[in-house]
């Protein structure tokens, strides 16, 4: 009993001393961060924001060179004083050309294209290397995945989850997934690049934190379409061609376009699988009747029951569906409109919008 006991107060402290270590290194990023928060879009690694420790193989090696500098301090050996300096030159020039294989290499942000809630969101980033020099074996990803803590577990590192080269003069582009759980504005988390280059002895790694005032990575999450949702508002406005409320269950499909046609209700989706310049010709949605309806999306009609987030997914959902069918649609989201219109702008701004929703005042 009393060595269980002593085997879970030695855990308890252990787990005590990580908790403090992992706290007093989350501090003293934090205060790094602010202090490179006025900096221009992007950051260029100096070494001073580049950090250096011997890696595990590298501990090994000098043990080895303790043990023959002992050797040859006993044998009275030249040849082993010779090889033992040189192999420890060797460490030094590798301490050297693995801090310098990143310094002066430029981080910016690349393209970010938005994501619905649930999904994965792919943050891109640029590595410019503006030297002469090539870079190799640079690992670059998030600080705080996974595989950076099986990585610095293991006797041998395994292979790196995003590992890249930069030539010289070259930008090299890397795309980082993190997971998107809710709608909104998703900054890149803090991102770590590390490298063991040229001979593993040592590994040299730094930090970037996106500025978060400026977005400058950031990814618009949009709401999580509802699954299943129910199917679109039978009713919508009639266009102003048209001639009475025209409901959704009358389209009655596509028809060759007359003059006259308003060009908002052509079939882009149908035409662009017939080029007019080939022998296509320009079709245009027809309903029952010979009007052409607009369906109206408005927000304030969701029953207020079901929550803000279900009832977001829904009109998200319905955003969906109507581009689908190729309906124009308008969007009523509290005191803002949109549209009525389709295509991708359109259908942008509308989960935009949902996604930047906050709610009545």
């Amino acid at each position: 009993m009393a060595k269980i006991g002593a085997g879970v107060a030695a855990m308890a402290a252990r787990a005590q001393l990580q908790a403090w270590y992992r706290h007093r290194r989350e501090r003293w990023l934090v205060r790094r961060d602010r202090g490179d928060s006025g900096a221009a879009t992007g950051i260029t690694l100096t070494p001073r924001r580049v950090y250096i420790l011997p890696t595990r193989p590298g501990l090994g090696f000098a043990v080895l060179l303790l043990l023959m500098l002992i050797g040859a301090l006993n044998y009275n050996l030249g040849l082993g004083f010779a090889l033992t300096f040189f192999t420890g030159a060797c460490a030094v020039a590798d301490m050297f050309l693995t801090t310098r294989n990143l310094v002066a290499l430029k981080l910016t942000a690349g393209r970010a294209a938005p994501v619905f809630a649930g999904e994965q969101a792919q943050f891109e980033v640029q590595l410019h290397n503006p030297t002469r020099r090539d870079r190799f074996a640079i690992v670059i990803g998030f600080d705080d995945d996974a595989s950076w803590k099986s990585a610095a577990s293991a006797a041998v590192s395994p292979p790196p989850p995003h590992p890249t080269d930069v030539a010289a003069g070259a930008t090299s582009a890397v795309v980082l997934s993190a997971p998107a759980p809710a709608r909104g504005w998703l900054a890149a988390p803090r991102i770590r690049l590390a490298t063991s280059f040229p001979l593993g002895l040592f590994r040299a790694w730094s930090y970037w934190k996106p500025a978060r005032p400026k977005l400058e990575l950031a990814i618009l999450v949009y709401p999580a379409p509802e699954t299943p949702a129910p199917p679109l508002p039978s009713h919508g406005a009639a266009s102003e061609d048209g001639h009475g409320a025209v409901g959704l269950d009358n389209f009655a499909g596509i028809r060759p376009y007359q003059q006259g046609d308003p060009m908002r209700h052509l079939a882009w989706r149908q035409i662009a699988r017939h080029d007019p310049a080939l022998g296509g010709q320009l079709v245009t949605k027809q309903f029952d009747g010979g009007a052409v309806a607009e369906l109206a999306l408005d927000f304030a009609e969701l029953p207020a029951h079901l929550g803000l987030e279900l009832r977001l997914s829904r009109m998200t959902q319905w955003v969906l569906q109507a581009e689908l069918r190729a309906l124009p649609y308008s969007l009523r989201l509290g005191a803002a409109s949109y549209g009525p219109a389709l295509g991708d702008a359109h259908r942008a701004a509308c989960l935009s919008a949902l996604a930047l929703y906050e709610g009545p005042a």
